[in-house]
This record gives C-alpha cells, structure tokens and sequence, in this order.
C-alpha cells in the first residue's frame, strides 16, 4: 500500500482542502494518507481558529487515516523550519509521496529551482540580498532570478520549494507532487466555492456567512469563539514588558528589533497598532507574527536550539487501517512514538504550557476542557 503525505495547518479546512484530499483519493486509490497538522499556532504567527482536536476530527472524517502533530517549534518557524520538521515526520513514517498545492502546478520547474537553491552560489546570492536590506522572501526571490533569470514569487509554490529542498537534505525517498491551487493565497475576500482561508477568516471575523465555501461538516465549528491576535495582545504586552531589555532572548526577535519593541510598546494599545508600529521593509507580516507569538509563548532561543530535531512522532488520530499500519511500522521507527502525554518530557510540557496560553481567551469551561485535552486525550478515531 502507498502512503501519502500531505502538511497542512487547516485554519479552518474549507473546500479547497477537501478538492486537495478528494485529488489524492483519485491519483493514489487505496492509498493510506498521512497529514502533518500544525497544532494551535501557526507559521504565519497567528493562533488557529480551531483547536488541534477539532481539526483532526474534520481530516479524520474526510479520509485522512494519520493524523499526526507538527511540533510547536516547527509550526511556528519560517518555511525552511517548518518544511524540515514536517519532512522528518512523512521520512520517519517512510511517506512514499508528498502532495502539496501549487500555483504554477509545475512540479518539474520547481524540482529544478531546489536544486539550484541547493548551490553554494545561491546562497552566497542571499546573503547578499539580505545585506541589502530584503525580507528574506524578497531575497530568495532575487537570488533566484539572479542565478538563471529565473522567478517565484507565489506563496505556495516558495513553500512548496521548501519540501523539495528539505527531501533533498534528507534523502528522502519521497516523490514531490503538485496539485493546481485554485485561489490566490492573500486574498482577502470571497469571490468563489473555494476561498483562501485568508479570506474565510476575514469574513468570520465581519460576521459574514461562508457556508458555500467550507464543507457542511466544518460549519458548527465555526459557531465556537474563533481566537486571534487581538485577544492575546494584553498577554502580548505584558510579557514584553516584563521581559524588556531582554526580549532578544526570545525567538525571532533579531537584529535590534527588540529596542524598537521596546520603544513603542507603551503607545500601542491593540495587536494592529502593534504590528503597524514595528512593520519594516526587513520584517514581513508573518515575520512579525511569528515573532509576537514566540515572546506571547515564551518561546526561547535556547529552547529552538533544543529542539533543532523532531525529538518523537505525537499521533492525534487515526482511522483503523492509520492503526494498523502504526502497528506494523512501529518497531522500525528511530524516534518514540507518543500516543499519551508524558510529563518527563520537556517538548510536550512544553506543548502544554502553549495549549494553556491558546485557550486563555476562552470561556472558564472551555479554557480547562482545552488544557485537560492535552494531556489526557488519547488518539482520536475514525
């Protein structure tokens, strides 16, 4: 049987994630399908709007047979990172194939970028670039077009070079393949069936109605408190201040913006105001985000230099055939398998602790229901 891999951080799932797994079920029929979820945060810097449980329910539900968590440390970084610790995770379940969305649905193009991303040239180009004062996706855009006159600028396929490059560096015996993304990734507003999470988000958030373009499945999830960035900021703000004047001990936060945090920190008083006082040419969006979520979880660069490795493989749900094929693969795996919390490790103490900092913009019931799942919620089933 072949397995397939997908990497997602379904923020909410809506239709394009159901076209993406029903194009899989077509290509690889009888195939088991693997998904590496981010958990509660994501690599954009914003927290999910649903929880990891729920969305494991929703993936479970629409044929997905192993559900299986990106680390905290990982579903948080840059594309580089995130790419390293989900590839680690499809490599140690030996994942046969990788399925990802594209926009240029050019999958020999892309392979052929990674490799010339793979030069010493290259990235010699990119410090260069970064010496310029480019935001590292402007960087790795102009190195690129540099060496060969070649360009990518689309969100999904610069992910997408971010699996291949990393199945490269680890040898993976894993088959890229694209699928044709169908909406652009920023939009901001719903024009078709299927929306770009970006903007199913931005209609939550006006309260507009987006039944046509998530699966009827997803819909009374959607009914429940949809956390952002906004409901952190107090908690934002007040970890800044007691750290100030050693917030660059926090991961992201470089190359001084941390003096610049410091000195607007008192003036702001909302996550927009925020991001609009620190936005530079060098620091992006999500740059900034993933930075504000570090500090808001106390995420250390101590702690990223610990956890440079996926140190187990932590399975949020299975269906019986996921089951089965955990059982006959487990023997041969090299790291632990997790399906219970183990309070002698460190990386799921941390898991916790980010679990009880997600769930402290819900109500009291459902704060201690969140931070209880952590710890004593088995595998989920399908």
């Amino acid at each position: 049987m072949k397995k397939v891999g997908i990497i997602a951080e379904y923020n909410p799932f809506h239709n394009g994630h159901l076209y993406h797994l029903e194009q899989v079920k077509k290509r690889f029929p009888d195939s088991l399908i693997v998904l590496v979820l981010s958990g509660h945060f994501t690599e954009r810097g914003i927290p999910s709007i649903l929880n990891k449980w729920d969305k494991t329910e929703i993936a479970l539900h629409y044929g997905v047979d192993l559900v299986v968590e990106l680390p905290f440390p990982f579903a948080t970084q840059s594309a580089d990172i995130f790419a390293k610790g989900a590839i680690t995770i499809l490599k140690e379940l030996k994942v046969d194939y990788l399925v990802f969305g594209s926009e240029s649905n050019d999958i020999k193009k892309l392979v052929n970028l990674a490799e010339v991303q793979l030069t010493n040239d290259y990235q010699e180009e990119i410090k260069k670039e970064l010496k310029k004062g480019n935001n590292y996706p402007t960087a790795l855009a102009n190195a690129l077009k540099n060496n060969g006159n070649r360009t990518i600028q689309e969100p999904n396929d610069i992910l997408g070079l971010s699996y291949i490059r990393e199945i490269k560096r680890q040898n993976a015996a894993i088959t890229p393949i694209c699928i044709k993304r169908t909406t652009e990734y920023h939009d901001t507003e719903i024009t078709q069936a299927v929306a770009s999470a970006t903007s199913i988000r931005q209609a939550l958030k006006k309260g507009n109605k987006i039944n046509d373009v998530v699966p009827t499945l997803v819909l009374p999830y959607l009914k429940k408190k949809l956390p952002t960035m906004e409901d952190y900021f107090p908690f934002l703000k007040y970890q800044i201040q007691v750290n100030r004047n050693h917030l660059d001990q926090f991961q992201t936060v470089e190359e001084g913006i941390e003096k610049r945090i410091e000195k607007i920190i008192d003036q702001v008083h909302s996550y927009e105001e925020f991001v609009a006082q620190v936005k530079s040419k060098r620091y992006t969006y999500a740059r900034i985000g993933r930075m504000a979520t570090h500090i808001l979880c106390g995420f250390t660069k101590e702690e990223a230099k610990r956890w440079k490795e996926v140190p187990y493989i932590r399975i949020l749900g299975f269906s019986t055939q996921g089951r089965k094929e955990l059982n006959k693969r487990k023997k041969e795996m090299t790291l632990p398998l997790i399906t219970k919390f183990k309070k002698a490790d460190a990386l799921l103490q941390k898991e916790k602790q980010v679990t009880s900092i997600y769930a402290t913009c819900f109500d009291k019931k459902d704060q201690e229901q969140l931070t209880r799942m952590e710890y004593q919620t088995p595998p989920l089933k399908s």
